[in-house]
């Protein structure tokens, strides 16, 4: 059974820092892509960052760009997201997701069909 499970969350202050997991279960995670979306309250779920299994490629949203790294480690099958330099604006609940059937970033993929969530970690901005 393909679980995900994410830590690290908290409350941090403005231009603090803070490293996100997402161990995996179920699947090898290196095998596929693998996702970090946010939603803040009152607004839709936006994607913050994307990891190929093919290459290794990474992508990020813009507003996130410079301040995010996503990593992954394949011997723990697990998925980070190092956050720095936050704001409050960064404040939001945060998934990790996993593409299964794709293994770039760039390739179209239907999510009902092959997305799988975890149940999310809170991370508040705050001074």
């Amino acid at each position: 059974q393909v679980q995900l499970v994410e830590s690290g969350g908290g409350l941090v202050q403005p231009g603090g820092s803070l490293r996100l997991s997402c161990a995996a279960s179920g699947f090898t995670s290196a095998s596929y892509v693998m996702r970090w979306f946010r939603q803040a309250p009152g607004k839709e779920r936006e994607g913050v960052s994307c990891i190929s299994s093919s290459d290794g490629s990474t992508y990020y949203a813009t507003s996130v760009k410079g301040r995010f790294t996503i990593s992954r480690d394949n011997a723990k099958n697990t998925v980070y997201l190092q956050m720095n330099s936050l704001k409050p604006e960064d404040t939001a609940v945060y998934y990790c997701a996993a593409d299964l059937f794709i293994q770039h970033c760039t390739q179209p993929v239907d999510p009902r069909r092959a997305r799988r969530w975890g149940q999310g970690t809170q991370v508040t901005v705050s001074s």
